[in-house]
């Protein structure tokens, strides 16, 4: 159910409102519009038992049923498209498509450095890199954990970048936070409910990738359990997923892109290099990522994929990069976007 106050409706108009929702048992979504003040609300609910307890109240203009599951990610709740600001220059969500590049793992001083700079000069705005990395493998390369996030976000100081890094645990969301501009749920943790309501109880962005077999809905529903502890500020990501066909890594889902800007006021960004697992593939999946109005591109970067801990064969080289990005700039300012 959502409660939509009038337009003159008064601030304490609203807090008896909220106040009664909790009284009955139920918690309050509060929500400033462009033009009005929603208010969602959460639980099992007695419809009946809402409308007569609220019926009565000053400020509220009508009560609105909410069909989907996910009621706080979907339209009903907010029909405006949700932009959410990394810092003080970057909006995701915005007329800019926002890039973000680095390598798939923090592996030295002087490789997450020089990857800085190059993506800075290319034209990222945020700096992606993974200091603590879930493998299927067991013996994999796992990540150098604090001390890779210290030098990913000496790096991003130096060249004015933001930060955006995984978090695996919820043990580990307090250290994270404390480097991390923007948190990362990777495509195996989409459904750890511990680690999504964790994430919930900060005000930090969390960008939240696409499972590998995911439907739409059990997408959203896992944007929901953040933004049900109250953190709205929740970017979905889609990286593919996982289908009969084995020549590239997942099966890139481009037509998610307008899927979810249709049932989500949510930005949308995409990973195009996860998505289809080959370097090769990464500029024509991210043109396509732009055409179809991705509001960013994760894309992974490494001075010598070669030599890569993680991910080589998906990472482009630094004039690969530059050279892509220039292609998008174009494709961008087609659409109506900047880059």
């Amino acid at each position: 159910m959502i409660v939509v106050m009038k337009d003159n409706a008064r601030e304490q108009d609203i807090n008896k409102v909220i106040a009664r929702i909790k009284e009955l048992g139920y918690t309050p979504h509060p929500s400033q519009g462009v033009e009005k003040m929603i208010i969602g609300i959460i639980g099992i609910h007695n419809r009946e038992e809402l409308i007569e307890s609220l019926g009565a109240y000053q400020g509220i203009d009508k009560m609105i049923p909410i069909m989907e599951p996910y009621k706080l990610a979907g339209r009903t709740f907010k029909n405006e498209n949700t932009t959410i600001k990394i810092g003080d220059k970057v909006t995701i969500g915005g007329q800019n498509i926002v890039l973000i590049a680095g390598p798939c793992a923090i592996e030295s001083e002087e490789q997450v450095i020089s990857t800085a700079r190059a993506v800075k000069a290319g034209g990222a705005q945020i700096l992606r890199g993974g200091a603590f990395k879930p493998r299927t493998s067991p013996y994999s390369f796992q990540g150098l954990q604090e001390e890779g996030l210290k030098m990913m976000k000496r790096a991003a100081a130096a060249t004015d970048l933001q930060v955006i890094t995984e978090v695996v645990d919820p043990r580990d969301v307090e250290l994270v936070g404390k480097y991390a501009d923007i948190y990362q749920i990777g495509a195996r943790n989409m459904q750890n409910f511990l680690l999504l309501r964790e994430l919930g109880k900060t005000k930090k962005p969390v960008m939240l990738k696409r499972g590998p077999s995911a439907t739409y809905e059990e997408f959203l529903m896992a944007a929901e359990y953040i933004m049900s502890e109250g953190n709205y500020n929740v970017i979905l990501c889609e990286r593919g997923i996982r289908t009969f066909e084995g020549y590239t890594r997942n099966t890139l889902d481009l037509v998610s892109i307008p899927v979810l800007k249709k049932l989500s006021h949510l930005p949308v960004v995409v990973d195009p290099s996860h998505g289809t697992g080959k370097w090769d593939l990464v500029e024509p999946a991210a043109k396509g990522a732009v055409a179809m109005d991705a509001d960013g591109l994760m894309i992974e970067v490494h001075p010598e994929p070669y030599k890569a801990l993680s991910d080589g064969q998906q990472s482009l080289k630094f004039d690969k990069f530059n050279e892509m990005v220039t292609q998008l700039r174009a494709i961008a300012t087609t659409v109506g976007r900047g880059l």
